[in-house]
């Protein structure tokens, strides 16, 4: 064995926030306390390695890869840490250094606390394996605890993530709640008013990108580096336009938990399947109000999937196949001047024989259902018969979205009622007491009435939200027959969908009831 003068030390020091505020886990502790074992056992400090707020349950830590590299290079043959935890709390790993890389790059390993000394046979030596066990499930269960509270505060509706969302930003009196940023705010409702008028996407983007309007990574990079001032402005892009168009925290709803991490050793986050998004009405200022947003979500449909094209064709985005149900675009055809129609479906698989051409002259086409959308306007407006003619329009996603929310809050009524139940049993067997049984009681009966009061406004909502203003209707149509060339902002505020049938019929779809 090399005697104590041979070994070039290397102390590890780890404190991560999940040590809290514990005293003998800080880092002047650590330090003391290993230094001082240096000094009793005649060692020769060679390196110190800290790693300050970082997580033991991966290793990938700034000193600890110095150290790590610094054990590659001989430079050190020796480590100590004040117990294993501080060298990590991931079983396998840790496992993986004090069993096997440690003793074949020849170094010895000490942790005071927990008696294990990887050059000296002791029992302490044989149990490293369950501490290192015990440990990841220390660092488990704080993941889990963390976990939960996060998603209690989320549900309480206060904002826990670190980024504002564009058009926000933090109350400097409460950091969970958002006030509204007017610059980027400002922006937002310009988005919104660019995709009420049927812009899509892609117009959006090169209008904002046109207009010198910073993008949220942009404005995020200048404010925090004024060094980067090639990105002052940045290029909008598609997405990003369509992330704002679709995000409920502009109504004033927080939505929340949209990635999770994949498990408490790695950063790496996923997406969640929306229906598992936390969603809080009403907790803070509404940049857009619910009306223009809901609207504008009936409007995406016609134009997420209009590309743009060197011609403009005043139906693109609204026209499917009658058979299929897939899209049908329009070409235009440089041989004969003519533009026409196609299934996409069918020019996708045609070798597969799914559906038919549904070729058409799209000049003609569109002349037959303008005239169409003609009539029908005419005899909406037929004051004799608007009474037969106007009905309440339903927007199906939105009712959809209600009764997903009046059940998911009828399902935590349940929740509450059985946890109701179940502190009354803790309190006659004696696991709690009554005064903390009282506490808990009125908490829970609060909860209970304020989803109660949710959902009767969520359904009193779905009785609004069912309807449109007639007047609003009767203004399209009045500037539509007005017009000889209607603009495109008016034939989507009119029209759904146009089925085109490969026997030349043509089904249109309102957006009222004709």
């Amino acid at each position: 064995m090399l005697g104590n003068s041979m070994f070039r030390v290397g102390i590890y020091i780890r404190l991560s926030r999940d040590d809290g505020n514990i005293e003998s886990d800080s880092i002047v502790s650590q330090r003391s306390l290993l230094k001082r074992y240096i000094e009793e056992n005649n060692y020769t400090l060679t390196e110190e390695y800290v790693d300050d707020g970082y997580s033991g349950t991966n290793f990938d830590r700034p000193a600890f890869k110095r150290m790590i590299n610094d054990v590659e290079k001989s430079k050190i043959n020796m480590i100590i840490t004040k117990d294993m935890s501080r060298l990590g709390r991931d079983y396998i790993g840790t496992g993986e250094l004090i069993e096997k890389y440690f003793p074949c790059k020849n170094v010895r390993y000490i942790a005071i606390n927990d008696g294990i000394d990887t050059f000296i046979d002791n029992t302490n030596n044989d149990i490293a394996p369950f501490k290192a066990i015990m440990n990841d499930m220390y660092a488990k269960d704080i993941s889990k605890k963390v976990k939960t509270s996060l998603h209690s505060r989320m549900k309480d509706g206060l904002y826990v993530s670190g980024r504002c969302p564009y058009g926000f930003m933090k109350d400097s009196n409460n950091k969970n709640h958002l006030i509204i940023n007017e610059e980027q705010a400002e922006t937002v409702r310009l988005i919104f008013d660019l995709a009420l008028k049927g812009k899509t996407y892609h117009f959006i983007a090169q209008e904002l990108t046109k207009r010198k309007i910073k993008t949220p990574a942009s404005y995020y990079n200048y404010i925090w580096n004024k060094k980067c001032i090639s990105q002052k402005y940045g290029v909008w892009v598609d997405t990003t336009v369509k992330a704002i168009l679709t995000n409920q925290i502009y109504v004033g709803d927080s939505v929340q938990g949209k990635t999770k991490k994949i498990n408490y050793k790695i950063k790496k986050t996923v997406k969640n399947d929306p229906k598992d998004y936390i969603i809080v009405e009403n907790t803070h200022e509404a940049i857009i109000d619910k009306d223009t947003f809901n609207y504008v979500q009936t409007l995406l449909s016609k134009n997420v999937k209009r590309p743009e094209k060197k011609r403009f064709y005043l139906l693109d985005g609204l026209l499917y196949c009658g058979e299929c149900k897939h899209r049908i675009t329009v070409r235009y055809q440089n041989k004969t001047g003519r533009s026409y129609t196609t299934c996409d479906y069918y020019r996708t698989y045609s070798k597969y024989h799914v559906c038919t051409t549904h070729t058409n002259n799209y000049e003609i086409l569109e002349n037959i259902i303008l005239d169409n959308i003609k009539e029908v306007c005419k005899k909406y407006l037929d004051k004799n018969r608007i009474k037969d003619y106007i009905k309440n329009i339903t927007f199906e996603k939105n009712t959809i979205k209600i009764k997903k929310q009046i059940k998911n809050l009828e399902l935590a009524n349940n929740k509450l009622t059985e946890n109701l139940d179940k502190i009354y049993m803790d309190m006659l067997k004696g696991v709690i007491d009554e005064e903390q049984y009282l506490r808990v009681k009125e908490k829970l009966k609060r909860d209970i009435k304020n989803n109660k009061s949710n959902i009767n406004n969520l359904k009193n909502k779905q009785i609004d939200s069912n309807k449109i203003d007639n007047k609003k209707i009767e203004k399209y149509i009045n500037n539509f027959l007005s017009l000889e060339n209607p603009p495109r902002e008016l034939i989507i505020n009119l029209i759904e969908k146009i089925y085109i049938y490969q026997d030349k019929r043509v089904d249109i779809i309102f957006t009222f009831n004709n």
